[in-house]
């Protein structure tokens, strides 16, 4: 009634049965709009584009619990360790008898290049089933209107876990007593080992990770320091420094959580090293390119450092095998060396599975952003009795005047209305009513700003 007035017409046209009103011919092919009866066992609703068209990629052993999730919304679903960059490129751009996916899910081998997302013409989203999401082009995905989700909490227990066990086995030097065991060898000493109650834990970043690995030394009974260029507040007695500095000058073991930025490249050299206590302790299970790995090497060699361990390195490996590793740190006695096993635990990974594919899904049915690490966010709700238009766009002046005459022009009514822009892109999600929902996506389409655009209709 509301959009017949707005284009002048009686209201009785619009209800009146006749073969020739917009609403006869739009509930001829709509029939997701009319409501099951309360007898009837309620069935998944028809949606605008079958669900079972929707091609979801997992790569890299995703954990299950995320391949059941979208499974159950009724998606294909195909999954292989590692694809080549070719194939990769085929599966994006829907070519070499490939079919285009609408949706990626990575962990942190992958590498999703411009190249990848200019060519993924279908592609709605991205999933990094891991914290680290700076082997993408997160620029680039955000100019072609694709949101980018990852995990920020899900794997935080098991790296800060995994810390202090490192902090532990090197206090005890653990590693290169049971390195001579294997050897045959037995050598029961106690010089250079230590307890870890009483010393000093220097944390650098006190981001998810940092702040956890905090908690659980304090219960060790470790005093804690941290540095973090954004003021966070401490948790427990742990103290905050006004410096990385000051932070290495006092610290019997020094835990680096900072992600990779040009500011954090080579963030410990040997500058830094230097500044470190002699016999103290380096852990990094955050980025490989922010320690200088042959600086810390000749710390190391050089006595000044009691030990290391390092679980990321500036260049690794794309496949599980032997002889394919190398570093200037191998051999090193007391140096404890994981191959990038931070977040490797079964409860991290389902946990991630949950928490990516949740976010994946609800982009691919909703339209909702919410939590990408590279996207303007909106969150809303769907409205039941409503087609949802999405639209991504330059972000530009007067793109919403363009949009707002459009949906004015069709006479369509508005029931919610978001829009959210970046420096980039501008994203909006709109629910109007179902009469007028296809006239208003095709202008919306043919504006010269827009990026990808979409309708949907309300589960």
């Amino acid at each position: 009634a509301i959009a017949a007035s707005r284009r002048g017409l009686p209201v009785a046209q619009l209800l009146r049965p006749t073969s020739g009103t917009r609403r006869e011919a739009a509930m001829a092919g709509s029939t997701h709009c009319i409501p099951p009866s309360p007898t009837m066992k309620p069935s998944a609703p028809p949606t605008r584009f079958p669900k079972n068209k929707v091609r979801i990629l997992l790569l890299e052993n995703v954990h299950k619990r995320a391949i059941d999730m979208f499974h159950q919304e009724g998606f294909y679903v195909e999954t292989a360790t590692a694809l080549s960059k070719e194939e990769l490129l085929d599966k994006l751009a829907g070519r070499n008898g490939h079919e285009a996916i609408h949706a990626i899910g990575v962990r942190s081998k992958t590498v999703l290049s411009a190249e990848c997302f200019e060519l993924a013409k279908r592609l709605l989203c991205v999933g990094c089933y891991c914290i680290g999401t700076d082997n993408h082009d997160l620029p680039k995905a955000e100019q072609c209107g694709i949101p980018v989700f990852n995990a920020p909490f899900a794997n935080t227990r098991s790296v800060a876990e995994l810390v202090i066990t490192e902090i532990i086995a090197l206090s005890r030097q653990l590693m290169d007593r049971s390195a001579e065991c294997h050897r045959g060898g037995w050598y029961k000493v106690s010089k250079g080992c230590c307890e870890v109650r009483g010393k000093t834990l220097g944390i650098v970043g006190y981001g998810h990770v940092g702040s956890q690995v905090s908690v659980l030394a304090e219960s060790l009974g470790m005093r804690v320091v941290y540095h973090d260029v954004i003021p966070k507040m401490a948790l427990g007695n742990a103290s905050q420094c006004g410096s990385m500095e000051e932070v290495l000058e006092q610290a019997d073991y020094v835990t680096l959580h900072v992600p990779r930025l040009p500011s954090t490249k080579n963030l410990i050299g040997a500058a830094q090293l230097a500044a470190m206590k002699k016999g103290s302790y380096l852990i990094n299970a955050a980025r490989g390119e922010v320690v200088v790995v042959d600086d810390l090497a000749e710390a190391l060699r050089s006595g000044h450092l009691a030990g290391a361990a390092a679980d990321v390195f500036p260049s690794e490996p794309k496949k599980n095998g032997e002889e394919l590793f190398e570093s200037p740190l191998c051999g090193l006695p007391n140096v404890i060396l994981t191959p990038h096993i931070g977040g490797s635990t079964e409860e991290a990974q389902a946990a991630i599975g949950v928490e990516v594919a949740s976010a994946m899904i609800k982009c691919i049915n909703t339209g909702v952003t919410y939590g990408a690490v590279n996207f303007p966010q909106v969150d809303i709700m769907p409205r039941v009795g409503t087609h949802r238009l999405i639209n991504c766009h330059r972000n530009v002046p007067g793109v919403l005047m363009k949009v707002n005459t459009a949906l004015s022009q069709a006479g369509c009514n508005i029931f919610a209305q978001q829009l959210t822009t970046s420096e980039t892109v501008g994203y909006m999600v709109v629910d109007v009513d179902i009469f007028t929902s296809e006239e208003c996506m095709t202008i919306i389409k043919s504006l010269g700003e827009s990026i990808r655009s979409r309708i949907l209709w309300a589960q």
